[in-house]
């Protein structure tokens, strides 16, 4: 008799959709589904998601890829998660979800930043921690949700991160993991809770509300039988920890060794390193996280500087309907440098927070003239974002080879420009779903499928492209990131007058063209 396939799921859930992949042992995806998820906005910059329509999508996914794997259902071996970190993810004791979940970009809580940050409670937090305060972390939304009422403490309280949620569904187990835990109360140098931190920012009963921290690569539970029913699988199957979202890439890219760097370009940045321990961290705006293992951390870099960018300048070119691989094309063909133009590719309505913190960063063209096409313009997008990326790796002193992910590395100029900008070896995966091969590793080395981390990301890796620098454009563009560097700290001091002017515009009455000047 033929034996049958065996297979690990992974789960990743995103801040937008949640994704359900379908790995064979030797990496091979044979299944992908995805369901998209609804974020409802405030007028205080609220960011709040449904958590049983989240917990709804998963179960979807799960089932859809079910089908799509047939007869192979029955050899799904292990189950692994990962998804989007921070926020307010809060159930009762009966396990049903206390209020919406609060996001990462929530933004309600931005005046207890400022607080906090006034009065110690934000200085005490980063030295637990060892990452700056922002609005959508849990210390601060605790206060925020307690300020607006909207924190009932009647049936208990349990903070649950996003996966950590879809964890609890699938398992009845409650648990989270270093990385997760490093964004709330956890220090991020003893490896545990610092009881000190609940005194210092008056949060004493939350310590209550966490759950236990456990290696990312074992077992939190198993599938229940009736979320097995449900999805169509079989019941008792193993459940990882897992880790948040930009540690399981990590995994997933196979950087997981100490020195081991990778980059995402995707919605927002990412750059990120391995220490062997908290001492090793080099700037005071990372964020750091516990990997889980040993005392190793990951130091990352978070700029909001994104895909956004490209997509938003299509638009305003007017080259919306184009392809983007026609997209592409027309900015590859444009030399080195786009013809002396520079693009700030600060676009985020929220501003900047890596390498550096400003909530008034803006978006801007330089150098242009009228004879600027706007394949030029196209092309210093992308070389635009690859200088901010570039910026983020010299602060991290990340050298050697670059392991990239995200949906903006799927772009060869990208890449290419990269690693003509950085002088550094990008490496990219050729199969997608990084994220969702991490928590798939994790849960094979947690279902004893993998003797340990290192052969289950050689086992599952797929096959990789390579970009290496080309040494005739490095000074051309060691001169354009000194320009780029230099004229946007330049501009810096007028960033919040020109925030204002923007919030001017809209009371204003745009120009009817029967009233504009007739000329004879």
């Amino acid at each position: 008799m033929q034996r049958r396939t065996q297979i690990i799921l992974g789960i990743d859930a995103g801040t937008t959709s949640v994704k359900t992949v379908a790995f064979t042992l030797d990496g091979s995806i044979v299944g992908v589904a995805r369901s998209t998820v609804h974020i409802t906005r405030g007028p205080r910059g609220e960011a709040e998601v449904d958590m049983e329509r989240v917990w709804q999508a998963t179960a979807f996914t799960v089932s859809a890829v079910v089908d799509q794997l047939g007869e192979l259902s029955g050899d799904v071996i292990a189950i692994g998660l990962t998804g989007q970190g921070d926020g307010a993810w809060l159930v009762g004791d009966d396990g049903r979800p206390l209020r919406p979940a609060a996001l990462w970009l929530d933004g309600r809580a931005s005046s207890v930043v400022e607080a906090w940050s006034a009065d110690g409670r934000g200085a005490a937090v980063a030295e637990a921690t060892g990452s700056p305060l922002f609005p959508g972390a849990l210390p601060v939304l605790v206060d925020a949700l307690d300020a607006d009422g909207s924190l009932d403490r009647d049936r208990g309280v349990h903070q649950l991160n996003c996966k950590d949620w879809l964890r609890f569904r699938l398992t009845g187990k409650r648990a989270t993991d270093p990385s997760e835990a490093s964004r709330t109360y956890f220090d991020t140098a003893t490896l545990e809770y610092s009881g000190q931190l609940f005194g210092q920012v008056a949060q004493e009963e939350v310590a209550g509300w966490l759950a236990p921290v456990l290696s990312p690569s074992s077992v939190a539970g198993r599938l229940t039988r009736h979320v097995a029913d449900v999805v169509g699988l079989s019941e008792g199957i193993p459940v990882a920890v897992g880790l948040v979202d930009t540690a399981a890439a990590g995994v997933g890219i196979g950087a997981v060794a100490d020195g081991d760097g990778y980059a995402i370009l995707g919605t927002t940045g990412f750059v990120g390193v391995n220490h062997p321990s908290r001492d090793h961290v080099r700037s005071d705006q990372s964020i750091v996280l516990a990997t889980g293992r040993g005392r190793q951390v990951l130091e990352s870099l978070a700029p909001m500087t994104g895909t956004p960018n490209l997509d938003w300048v299509r638009e305003c070119l007017g080259r919306g309907a184009e392809d983007w691989a026609d997209i592409e094309r027309a900015a590859a063909g444009v030399p080195p440098g786009s013809g002396g133009v520079l693009y700030l590719p600060y676009g985020s309505p929220s501003g900047e927070r890596a390498p550096f913190s400003d909530g008034a960063a803006s978006a801007a063209w330089l150098g242009m003239s009228v004879t600027t096409s706007s394949a030029e313009l196209l092309r210093s997008v992308y070389e635009g974002l690859a200088f901010a990326l570039t910026e983020c790796l010299d602060v991290l002193r990340l050298d050697g080879v670059l392991a990239i992910c995200g949906g903006g590395s799927d772009s060869d100029l990208f890449c290419r420009v990269l690693a003509d900008v950085s002088g550094r070896t990008v490496v990219r995966q050729d199969a997608p779903e990084v994220g969702a091969r991490g928590a798939a590793t994790l849960a094979g080395v947690a279902a004893g499928v993998f003797g340990d981390l290192t052969s289950g990301v050689a086992a599952l890796a797929p096959t990789t492209t390579r970009f290496a620098p080309r040494a005739e454009r490095a000074e051309l563009y060691r001169r354009a990131f000194s320009t780029f560097i230099a004229t946007r700290d330049a501009l810096r001091p007028s960033w919040p007058e020109l925030r204002v002017l923007r919030g001017l515009v809209p009371d204003l009455v745009a120009e009817r063209p029967e009233l504009a000047p007739s000329h004879h």
